[in-house]
């Protein structure tokens, strides 16, 4: 690779001396003048640094002076442009010009690839940092012209292949050239990526937090490599470590990716340049904090076609919305102070570019913000500062243009890239276009000009009536053939006046020549002060203010801590205490501060509780809301991931469970695998980011799973071990037993490899991580609890555990825990044994019991699903609330802060209109640090409130396709479920 790159800097070198010495056989050896002046034009030198009237000097591909007084040499060639203006050509430094698109191998495959292909690099396929896209570079002259005709002179190239892509490619567009004289930079960048989409089969990763994992394997293995650790060559980790100065390029397809990646940056020392999506207007906030610099996609949804009411129910608020406020994200952003630049690469046409570049300033982007986004942004993203600007040794890349180029009627004449001319539009034709009155044979017609350049075009009317016409125009002549009722009139004439009056000769169909002229229509000052008027009106955008989550429900503020008093309410406490009637409690500071008769607290805000009850919040021990990604199934474990990076505080059931009193949830990893990854414990903040709604210090938690699921029962290509019930449990085993050896070297001092799946399991061995275990079957339970006895553990939670009536003494003496169904059964082959009785029984015997849902809709129902044990098992309605409150807090290990209704305790209450293991009861207020996340009353409001602006968006893009834009078919949205039984993988 060294011998190919010094190759290409050889012949660049060649390429540009190569006149010194070539031998010619034309007769007298003579040099092109390479020296060019632009005169009387307005350049920008930079987005901040503008002359009037000044002179651009150019010579050998470079830029020498710029200014009003620059002294032009003798023999230079000079090109007035007096009226024209100047800017450096633009940059797109996200891009995959001239790279073939990875394509995956062709064929039909029955079984999973699990190991990777290629000898002597990573074990993953997906790191592929050594690709140098340099050895199948070629030349894109379609696209490049595409490019050239919107403004670029310089491209960032890269092989969009896998989750670490190696290195860029910094391009000159110049058609003109070679690739010796093009290549501005053959490492100009890293690129990284959380999508693994390109040549490779290799099934891991398949999840957001699978990539995420690996990213964080592969920065602890660089390290260890780079120390001269490892005994095998590596040529993947060795390119890594190369190409660590190199700017780091991260693609994200949305704002929680962007800010995913960031974490992961940080966890490293690594500072990412983000390419974003366009959403990044909804957590402007987050994406401020990051501090990166941001490289920005300006692709905007088209309108819903919502004419037809069934289909615009079909639309979600929040796809609405994005159609709305997707245009001010640019605006936002800068305002903002987050630093970016402009891509390309999203857009199906990069002839779309301005246009929607046009569509954002009318949202209020600054154009001088604008320019630097495609200019000295990039330029100095990518440390080159030899483009994006016209200064003195600067490449000479430059557009010009008839004047503002964010103006839609501005025309782009010349896009010269190294000193090389591109002509994207002649700019020596007149513009012609307007009304005029047009006086040919005794008659006063009206001829309308419209159009551009050589595409300019006329339509003649008579008497308001339409002329069946023909006009053409070229180098300052026109032509018009009139046909009145098989009456021809050909008439020709020259343009003069400054393109308001045009004369010449008109010929009809018998030969007579006559005069004809045509005079350009003045308009009125008062048309002109109209007209302004209706533009201004016209250019007037409502955008739509974003909430927390920016969808229905979200909050346009954010919840406070209150100080809060509840008056006169029954009280479930949870605790030793019982049910307290005629009670107070005292919310202060997000904790509870008092409980009693007759409390007073100045200025709080007082909530009359008659007839009401005021619970703890419900606690989730078992859920698979708000994430977005589940399972990561492609290995035998994936101890290495967690959920907590995928949290998705967008997921409109997070607001459903406050709504059904829930207000912290366990997120499980799925039962694709027997080691599965590790959990998220969250609190329901509905409008908080991700790492909010994670609790504070959180318990160590990971999920295992036995059964069908794991052995791939359901699979129609099931081929990773295990394959059996029996391989399940010599698979703990060999981890357990891999774990204890990786410890004691960790323990011993010495050097080891950090291996993020080890150092989780270890936890467990260290009893510093609990597992809760997927479970059905009676045998397997026995199993695994023996299993964990070998090693000197406890499992702390079997969940489903639908057998463990059978096996509860058991489980008493290993000292686990159970969080079950409260009645389902029979739904595959190993639940066939399952009773409504479990909990009853589990609980009798001794076992802490927990009832949990592992379902969307069951988690804002957990309230009623703690009373069907009640009804099954003949417990006492005290002890049934304590299943979802206590009981699950304490087999999460939070039940210091929350699960009952206890002074210190964080305020998480739940104010009931009625009994709350009654099918009548609502939760009018679910209250979680004091802050009041769910109101019975405002969620009324806000239901008014989504209608209207529902109907109010409708109309905007009624408005629009009726004004004839483009617009899109509502597509139904496929509503998100997963319980343990899903072991499909959700991509986002």
């Amino acid at each position: 690779m060294r011998k190919l790159l010094l190759f290409f800097w050889l012949l660049l070198a060649f390429s540009m001396h190569s006149q010194d010495y070539f031998p010619t056989d034309a007769g007298v050896k003579t040099t092109a003048n390479t020296m060019f002046a632009f005169k009387n034009a307005t350049i920008y030198i930079t987005p901040k640094k503008v002359i009037k009237k000044g002179t651009l000097l150019v010579k050998d591909g470079k830029v020498v002076a710029t200014g009003n007084s620059v002294k032009i040499p003798k023999g230079t060639k000079t090109i007035d442009l007096s009226g024209k203006t100047i800017y450096p050509s633009f940059i797109d430094i996200y891009s995959d010009f001239g790279i073939k698109k990875p394509k995956r191998p062709s064929g039909n495959f029955r079984t999973t690839q699990y190991k990777a292909s290629r000898e002597g690099y990573y074990w993953n396929d997906h790191i592929r940092p050594d690709v140098n896209p340099l050895k199948d570079f070629s030349f894109d002259s379609k696209k490049a012209t595409e490019m050239l005709k919107a403004g670029f002179g310089v491209v960032n190239t890269h092989s969009n292949d896998g989750i670490i892509q190696g290195n860029g490619l910094l391009i000159a567009l110049n058609p003109n050239s070679s690739n010796a004289y093009r290549i501005l930079d053959t490492k100009s960048a890293q690129y990284l990526s959380f999508s693994k989409s390109g040549a490779s089969r290799q099934a891991y990763p398949s999840s957001r937090m699978g990539a995420m994992a690996l990213l964080r394997q592969v920065y602890n293995d660089a390290s260890w490599y780079a120390k001269g650790n490892m005994k095998n060559t590596d040529l993947a980790l060795e390119a890594f470590n190369e190409n660590k100065n190199l700017v780091q390029i991260f693609a994200t397809k949305n704002h929680l990716d962007a800010l995913r990646a960031d974490k992961v940056g940080d966890e490293f020392g690594v500072q990412y340049t983000i390419v974003g999506s366009g959403d990044e207007f909804e957590r402007i906030n987050d994406i401020k904090a990051t501090n990166a610099n941001f490289i920005i996609p300006i692709k905007f949804r088209n309108a819903y076609d919502v004419s037809n009411p069934l289909l615009a129910n079909q639309v979600s608020l929040g796809d609405m919305r994005r159609w709305n406020q997707e245009p001010s994200n640019l605006k936002v952003l800068s305002e903002n102070g987050v630093n970016f630049a402009l891509t390309t690469y999203s857009l199906k046409s990069v002839a779309s570019f301005h246009k929607n570049l046009q569509k954002a300033i009318k949202y209020g982007f600054n154009k001088e913000n604008a320019l630097a986004s495609l200019t000295t942004i990039p330029a100095n993203i990518i440390g080159n500062n030899k483009i994006g600007n016209l200064k003195e040794g600067s490449y000479a890349n430059f557009i010009i243009t008839s004047g503002d180029v964010f103006d839609a009627k501005t025309t782009i004449y010349e896009n010269w890239v190294q000193g090389e001319k591109n002509v994207v539009s002649d700019m020596n034709i007149r513009d012609i276009t307007g009304e005029y009155k047009l006086s040919a044979n005794n008659k006063n017609y009206t001829l309308k000009i419209t159009g551009k350049e050589s595409k300019q075009k006329g339509e003649v009317t008579l008497d308001g009536k339409k002329v069946k016409s023909k006009f053409s125009f070229s180098d300052d002549w026109v032509s018009i053939n009139l046909n009145e009722g098989g009456n021809y009139t050909r008439l020709v004439g020259k343009i003069i006046n400054a393109s308001n009056v045009i004369q010449g000769t008109a010929y009809d169909n018998n030969g007579n020549e006559s005069y004809f002229s045509a005079s350009k229509l003045m308009k009125k000052s008062s048309d002109k002060k109209e007209k302004k008027g209706k533009k201004s009106k016209d250019e007037e955008y409502t955008v739509v203010p974003v909430t927390y989550p920016n969808i229905g429900f979200g909050n346009y503020v954010q919840p406070k801590t209150e100080t809060i008093l509840i008056k006169n309410v029954t009280v479930w406490t949870s605790e030793d205490e019982g049910i307290l009637q005629n009670t107070d409690v005292l919310l202060k500071d997000g904790k509870i501060s008092k409980i009693g008769q007759n409390l007073r607290a100045r200025s709080a805000r007082e909530i009359d509780g008659t007839g009401k009850h005021l619970t703890a919040g419900i606690v989730d021990e078992h859920s698979h809301i708000a994430a977005s990604s589940i399972n990561e199934g492609a290995q035998n474990s994936s101890a290495e991931v967690t959920i907590e990076d995928v949290i998705d505080p967008t997921d409109i059931n997070i607001y459903r469970n406050l709504s059904g009193g829930t207000t912290s949830a366990q997120i499980l990893h799925g039962s694709a695998n027997p080691i599965g990854g590790r959990s998220a414990i969250i609190k329901l903040k509905w409008g908080e980011n991700a790492e909010e709604m994670i609790y504070d210090n959180s318990p160590k938690f990971i999920k295992f799973a036995l059964g069908e699921n794991v052995k791939q029962s359901r699979s129609s290509n099931g081929t990773r071990f295990p394959q059996s019930r029996m391989g399940v449990e010599q698979m703990f085993i060999d981890y357990f037993t891999r774990a204890q050896e990786y410890d004691a070297l960790k323990k011993s001092g010495k050097p080891y490899r950090k291996d993020e799946e080890m150092e989780t399991i270890s936890e467990i061995l260290n009893k510093e991580r609990f597992i809760s275990c997927h479970s059905y079957v009676q045998s397997e339970i026995n199993m695994l609890m023996k299993v964990a006895e070998k090693f000197n553990f406890n499992i702390n939670t079997f969940t489903h555990i639908l057998e463990g009536y059978k096996v509860a003494d058991k489980m008493v003496a290993h000292g686990v825990g159970g969080s079950t169904f409260s009645d389902w059964w029979a739904y595959k082959y190993e639940v066939n044994d399952a009773i409504p009785y479990n909990a009853a029984i589990m609980h009798n015997a001794g076992v802490l019991v927990a009832i949990n849902s592992d379902d969307r809709e069951m988690s804002r129902r957990l309230n009623q699903e703690a009373a069907k044990t009640v009804k099954y098992g003949g417990i006492t309605e005290l002890e049934a609330w304590k299943m979802v409150t206590i009981n699950p807090a304490k087999l999460l290990h939070i039940d210091d802060r929350v699960g009952s209704i206890k002074v210190g305790k964080d305020a998480d209450v739940v104010l009931w209109s009625d009994h709350p293991m009654s099918i009548y009861a609502k939760a009018e207020k679910t209250i979680v640090d004091g802050k009041v996340f769910f109101d019975r009353e405002i969620d009324q409001q806000k239901r008014v409130a989504i209608k209207a602006e529902k109907s109010k968006l409708i109309n905007m893009m009624l408005k629009e396709k009726l004004g004839g834009a483009k617009t899109q078919v509502p597509m139904k949205r496929k509503d998100r479920n997963f319980h343990c039984d899903t072991l499909e993988e959700l991509k986002n």
